[in-house]
């Protein structure tokens, strides 16, 4: 392979992952006339999906660390079918630096960022003091490991004010932090999450922040090519969550005027200049009283990049694949143009009141149609859903001039789509959308926990 990161052609592309991810992205890959490989694992052989793909191969058995998470037989997979790149989707090894270089050192093309990038912006640490040096909003909090001794810790503390928030640098999804609101409480949760850092993550390293008590969860869309060029596409609202996991996304984030997240928006573009970013990658940062403040960044393709394509007209997934290949982009900042308002409603295969998983066979399966609605799924009428893997069967979304027109459009289409032999989350995000507060825009991270918990004790 060229060792000039902008000639990078490839016609076939291995898809890295399962599910609805793995379908968008194939269609993805036809529409730019790329042949694909799909792998799958024991338990996905039967998935209809295979068949839309030139190559579909069975890597391991069900256990994800046998089959979507085994580097090795992903990388056999493709050297047997010729791939020359390879697209890991979300979860699984999208964020792997070491699955990254991997792929490289084998003469492919990974579809993704560098694995030094990877690196840099998984460690909470490095990408807190990458993000100080580009100039963008963070946390406040020091951008170092905490120390051992709990004297050190405490006087961190209390130079930032409780109440704080104790993170695994290493972490992510949710995992590995602890809320800490008094001096009383420090030193057995700095321990606690330490363990549980090294436990799940492989790393005893913590870092402090300020816990921000209401804020709301705000993503900033970037694209970069490998010739220095980086474009934001928007931003999103995804606060609608239930223990750090989001239900519902939408974009834009209502109440945000352009002028306040237009500086943060092109302090991230350049962050990505600085350290040479390329592809698709997402900022998260809590927004309170006005403030951006970065929480991190996703080195990947985002489960919620569709509310972002039915705004601004772009194929995210498209647009990743070109910037893979070494084309430079082909718009700049001024012809990026968010039109309107969309929702992404995430349905998963779960009872909709213990959020237990509900493995098994979809008996039947409706789902809405229209101008404006768009579902991204891989399930039909006959498809066992299998009990190994994260509950997200597919996404709803729709597309509207305004927030409100909207709702009432993601209303209608709710009560339109119907899946049958399988519990899901359905009844909840119908309910959601009926509620007053949720309507106004602007809810915060916590809305969600709180709204669970006043339905269960009326």
């Amino acid at each position: 392979m060229p060792n000039d990161q902008t000639q990078r052609g490839f016609d076939t592309v291995l898809i890295a992952n399962r599910g609805e991810i793995a379908l968008r992205i194939l269609r993805a890959c036809k529409d730019l006339g790329l042949k694909t490989v799909m792998v799958c694992s024991q338990a996905d052989r039967q998935a209809s999906y295979g068949a839309l793909a030139d190559n579909f191969l069975c890597i391991g058995p069900a256990s994800p660390g046998k089959s979507y998470l085994n580097k090795d037989a992903i990388l056999l997979a493709a050297r047997l079918t010729g791939a020359g790149a390879v697209h890991p989707g979300y979860g699984f090894l999208s964020e792997n630096a070491a699955f990254s270089k991997g792929v490289e050192d084998a003469g492919m093309v990974f579809i993704g960022p560098t694995a030094q990038s990877i690196a840099t912006m998984g460690d909470k640490i490095a990408a807190k003091s990458a993000m100080i040096a580009a100039g963008v909003p963070c946390v406040p909090g020091p951008d170092s490991e905490l120390p051992d001794d709990h004297a050190s810790v405490a006087a961190i503390a209390s130079e930032i004010g409780y109440p704080v928030i104790v993170k695994a640098a290493g972490g992510g999804g949710g995992r590995g932090m602890r809320v800490v609101l008094d001096a009383g409480a420090l030193q057995e949760s700095v321990a606690i999450t330490r363990e549980e850092a090294r436990q799940a993550f492989g790393s005893p390293a913590l870092y402090m922040e300020k816990f921000l008590q209401h804020p709301r969860h705000i993503e900033i869309q970037v694209l970069c090519d490998v010739h220095g060029n980086a474009i934001w596409l928007g931003h999103r609202d995804c606060s609608m969550q239930r223990r750090h996991q989001k239900v519902i996304e939408e974009a834009p984030a209502p109440g945000i005027a352009p002028e306040v997240i237009g500086p943060v928006a092109q302090a991230c573009v350049e962050a990505c200049r600085q350290i040479g970013y390329r592809g698709v990658g997402t900022f998260e940062f809590l927004y309170e009283d006005g403030g951006f403040y970065f929480i991190e960044m996703n080195t990947r393709l985002q489960v919620e990049h569709p509310v972002t394509e039915m705004t601004s007209g772009i194929d995210i997934v498209q647009a990743q694949i070109r910037a893979a290949q070494g084309t430079p982009l082909a718009i700049g900042q001024a012809d990026v143009v968010v039109d309107g308002h969309a929702f992404e409603c995430r349905i998963n295969a779960e009872d909709p009141e213990t959020f237990l998983p509900s493995a098994g066979t979809i008996t039947a399966l409706t789902l809405p149609s229209g101008q404006g609605v768009r579902v991204d799924t891989h399930v039909h009428a006959g498809y066992t859903v299998p009990p190994y893997y994260d509950s997200l069967i597919g996404k709803l979304i729709v597309h509207a001039s305004t927030r409100d027109e909207a709702i009432v459009k993601m209303q209608a289409a709710l009560l339109e789509i119907e899946i049958e032999g399988i519990s899901t989350n359905l009844p909840l995000l119908r309910a959601l959308f009926d509620d007053e507060r949720f309507a106004t825009g602007g809810t915060d991270i916590h809305y969600l926990e709180a709204w669970l918990k006043r339905r269960s004790a009326s």
